[in-house]
């Protein structure tokens, strides 16, 4: 399992993102769109710059929701790759077999 403090850090970066979702959104747009000016798009620039770097929702990790582990991590089951086959073998996950051809 992963440490607690390793844990409440994703938890609090997944807030900072959700909190900064909507300023980030709308400085990017104003960035990106070719009719703003120089002026403003240097100044949308900086603010996103003074964001804090937890605000980009590349800062996220997903780990594992029954070790904790951070690499390897299916999002989709939101499980390691070694749980993910653990469970599989076992037939907890249904309609996941081990594939033989």
């Amino acid at each position: 399992m992963a440490k607690n403090s390793m844990i409440a850090r994703e938890v609090k970066r997944a807030r900072t993102v959700k909190r900064y979702a909507a300023k980030r959104t709308a400085l990017k747009a104003v960035i990106k769109n070719p009719n703003s000016t120089d002026e403003a798009r240097d100044e949308a620039q900086l603010k996103l710059q003074e964001l804090p770097r937890d605000a980009s929702p590349t800062r996220v990790r997903s780990l594992c929701a029954l070790t904790g582990r951070s690499r390897g991590v299916y999002q989709k089951f939101k499980l390691s790759r070694i749980k993910l086959r653990e469970l599989a073998l076992q037939g907890k996950i249904p309609g996941m077999r081990k594939a033989s051809w």
